[in-house]
């Protein structure tokens, strides 16, 4: 179910949540924040669409915050010996990179942007989505990094190894934006057995609960859109070398 824009979510967040109010955020750019599960197929289709509506200038950019039933998604360099077991269904995503897991517990945020308007700069784009999320895992005293070679983002695990927490996948038509990022806040990660996650097997995944943290998807979305202003600076500019 599609929700209302951000402003009536935000009306209903629990008390439990900072008062401070959020920064305005800009109106080019649509909002959305879901309160229900989307079924993957439903949600790729519609950033499809909305993808070539905003390269036609039918439609405003898209910011899209939900979650997904349990669902394998295969980028375009997925192996078919990193799908270990197919439980979920398998859906051909069309982004970059290889199996990712998606299901409840689990943040994504959907970046539909217009770069011809930006800087036109893929590697700055992915650099400012990876900080987006690094900045808000900090308002959860979670330090997350970039590794070299390891798309993603990472952090320390409870047994003191580096885990990965968030994933990155985007694709870019005509210079507009689809895809982006998952956090994992409190998924089952038994979940994420059925894959190498991103091919990387010799590394674990974690997540916030996993961390000791019990962050909610409404207290979560409230942070990241406290750094939105930040992101969007960031891809008026060429990505740092």
């Amino acid at each position: 179910m599609i929700t209302a824009a951000i402003a009536a979510t935000q009306r209903a967040m629990p008390d439990s949540l900072p008062k401070t109010p959020l920064p305005p955020l800009p109106d080019a750019i649509e909002w959305r924040r879901e309160t229900e599960l989307v079924p993957y197929r439903q949600a790729l289709d519609a950033m499809i669409a909305r993808n070539a509506a905003i390269a036609e200038g039918a439609a405003r950019e898209l910011v899209w915050l939900l979650e997904h039933p349990p669902v394998y998604t295969a980028g375009t360099s997925a192996a078919a010996d990193e799908l270990l077991d197919p439980r979920f269904e398998v859906v051909e995503a069309g982004r970059g990179g290889r199996y990712t897991y998606h299901g409840p517990g689990q943040r994504v945020g959907y970046v539909l942007l217009d770069l011809r308007s930006r800087a036109r700069d893929v590697r700055g784009f992915v650099h400012a989505l990876e900080g987006w999320v690094i900045d808000t895992l900090a308002d959860f005293g979670v330090t997350g990094w970039r590794s070299e070679g390891r798309v993603g983002i990472w952090t320390r695990d409870i047994d003191g190894r580096e885990a990965k927490i968030g994933a990155i996948g985007v694709r870019i038509r005509r210079w507009v934006t689809m895809h982006g990022f998952s956090v994992n806040l409190d998924p089952d990660m038994s979940h994420f057995g059925g894959i190498v996650p991103c091919g990387i097997d010799e590394f674990g995944v974690t997540s916030m609960a996993r961390l000791g943290l019990a962050v909610s998807a409404e207290e979560w979305d409230r942070a990241l859109l406290a750094h939105a202003a930040g992101f969007l600076a960031k891809l008026d500019v060429s990505c740092p070398e």
